[in-house]
């Protein structure tokens, strides 16, 4: 039987061929976001080489259980229907490219033109070619082991053991070889570019600020993107131009990876910039958890900054310098450790002051920013002294909170604009909406920015065998009506769109918009977190503001 096995596909596969070029047509649909032709050829080439996969596996099965093969097709048939998925394939290439347009023009993209179809098939060959050799080289293994084993057990048995070892034998040099000498390159490369000093990033001299001289934080230790955030231009002077009042300057403290060994000592060396700067003598505090390279979305601090009138501080602590995608499709647990020990410090201190002398606290993440944060505290944390609210923003799916609120929505609500309850403790909202205006607030608010085209918050493994909700009727308005749920493909899609999800245009995907950030954080806020009269004049100027920084 074993020996068997090696004649029927040592060639292509008919059934392969046929299911391959299925799956690299349905590959060419719109997924949550538009991809260039390059990324595009790449899913359709995997998404071939899954099909050809599932084709030879079907086959192996069926001769595996003994079964009788009908239809033997000769070389000439085989070369023929070679030429048939080769011209299916072209034909579907560029039959979907409307489809790829339509939903550029969906989200305000100007055309990708004709040089598409070219990069992608370039792209695609390759991608398919070096899958299936590996596929080949799966094959070969899990037969050499059957071939050593079929002596001393049934032939079956031999086989079903072939194909675990050689299973076993590819995932250790899949994970523990490459993917983690992957890893480490983009680590390397990533903390290489985090530590790059722009041209003008001189020390600031405001005392107040984050590796000043008289910072507790050494200026060279908090990374560019800890620079970026002390250096945000957003002053006392730009806030009072927005809300026509005198205002103060925004307070905010950064540790880098480099400021310190441990997450411990890095929560404390927060908390004591955070006091010796007198972050809890302001009227708002917020924990901002960054991304995975450390970075805080300056699309979401202007609102807060503006709405509160400078009169707050927010804190944050780095505790990685990879992509936020890439750290949660393989390591999602980066950032929980920190995030944990940043709130306990801070938590700490803040309820042990008098409840009159208190800031109002707040969390606030972006991304797995969202999900640290989420994780940050626990129930046991906040029975005694639990803080105001959190904003939380592209939640990635699998976040702890998320995945419980979403699924106990109410019935009539959809997934990617859920409501929960009666909206006194958590409201969602998105770039066109917000459930539950107006209703009064409990004591503790959470609030949920997330748009229907983010594949970073709506990914999930089970798209591989189940229709997620959020494909169902109704859907969002950012999402094509031409995505279709198709098992294998769809997941790959996702998948895709996971690693592209910030490279669609403010507004849509994972780039959330410095507007959408404003209405946010005035449901959250309002009334006691707001300095000032915010009438429709004001909101009109900071909503310009905003427009004028391409927030």
């Amino acid at each position: 039987m074993i020996r068997s096995l090696l004649t029927p596909v040592s060639g292509f596969s008919t059934l392969a061929l046929c299911l391959g070029a299925l799956c690299f047509g349905f590959a060419l649909t719109p997924g949550l976001v538009p991809h260039p032709g390059t990324v595009q050829g790449a899913l359709a080439g995997a998404s071939f080489a899954a099909g050809y996969g599932i084709g030879v596996g079907l086959v192996l099965l069926w001769q595996a259980l003994g079964l009788r093969v009908w239809l033997r097709p000769g070389p000439a048939a085989r070369q023929a229907f070679s030429w048939l998925v080769l011209a299916a394939i072209l034909g579907a290439t560029w039959l979907h490219a409307d489809a790829q347009e339509d939903l550029r023009g969906l989200m305000g993209l100007p055309p990708d033109g004709p040089l598409r179809i070219v990069t992608l098939l370039l792209t695609a060959v390759p991608v398919a070619a070096v899958l299936l050799i590996l596929g080949r080289l799966f094959r070969s293994a899990m037969l050499t082991v059957a071939r050593g084993l079929s002596p001393l057990l049934p032939e079956r048995l031999a086989l079903l053991l072939g194909f675990l070892i050689a299973a076993l034998l590819f995932s250790f040099i899949g994970n523990d070889v490459i993917v983690r000498r992957i890893l480490e390159a983009f680590d390397a490369s990533y903390q290489a570019l985090d530590e790059t000093l722009p041209a003008s990033a001189d020390p600031p001299s405001d005392p107040l600020k984050t590796g000043s001289a008289a910072s507790l934080i050494p200026w060279g230790g908090i990374g560019n993107e800890g620079r970026q955030r002390v250096l945000d231009p957003l002053d006392a002077a730009a806030i009072g131009a927005i809300t026509g009042a005198p205002a103060r300057e925004p307070l905010r403290v950064y540790v880098g990876l480099g400021s310190a060994d441990t997450p411990e000592a890095r929560a404390r060396l927060a908390l004591d910039e955070a006091i010796r700067i007198g972050a809890f003598d302001r009227k708002v505090l917020v924990i901002a958890t960054p991304t995975g390279t450390g970075w805080i979305d300056p699309s979401a601090m202007m609102p807060l900054e503006a709405l509160t009138g400078g009169d707050v501080a927010t804190i944050s602590v780095q505790y990685s310098y990879l992509p936020s995608w890439l750290s949660l499709l393989t390591v999602p647990e980066y950032g929980e450790e920190t995030a944990r020990a940043v709130f306990a410090a801070i938590h700490e201190h803040w309820r042990a002051l008098p409840e009159d002398r208190r800031p109002q606290l707040y969390l606030f993440g972006l991304s797995l920013g969202a999900r640290n944060s989420d994780l940050s505290a626990d129930f046991y944390d906040l029975i005694g002294a639990p803080y105001q609210g959190a904003f939380w923003a592209g939640p990635p799916f699998g976040s702890r909170s998320w995945v419980d609120i979403t699924r106990a929505r109410l019935p009539d609500t959809p997934q990617w604009l859920p409501r929960f309850r009666d909206g006194s403790v958590v409201r969602f909202l998105n770039q066109y909406e917000m459930p539950d205006r107006g209703k009064p607030w409990g004591p503790l608010r959470i609030v949920y920015l997330q748009y229907a085209s983010d594949p970073i918050t709506f990914f999930s493994p089970s798209i591989l065998w189940q229709e997620p909700d959020w494909m169902k009727p109704p859907r969002g308005p950012d999402v094509s009506p031409d995505l279709r749920w198709i098992p294998v493909i769809t997941f790959l899609q996702i998948g895709f769109d996971v690693m592209t999800a910030t490279t669609t245009p403010r507004g849509f995907g994972h780039v959330y918009a410095g507007t959408d950030y404003l209405n946010g954080w005035l449901a959250l806020l309002s009334p006691e977190g707001l300095s000032g009269t915010w009438d429709d004049a004001a909101l009109m100027r900071l909503r310009t503001a905003i427009a004028a920084r391409g927030l």
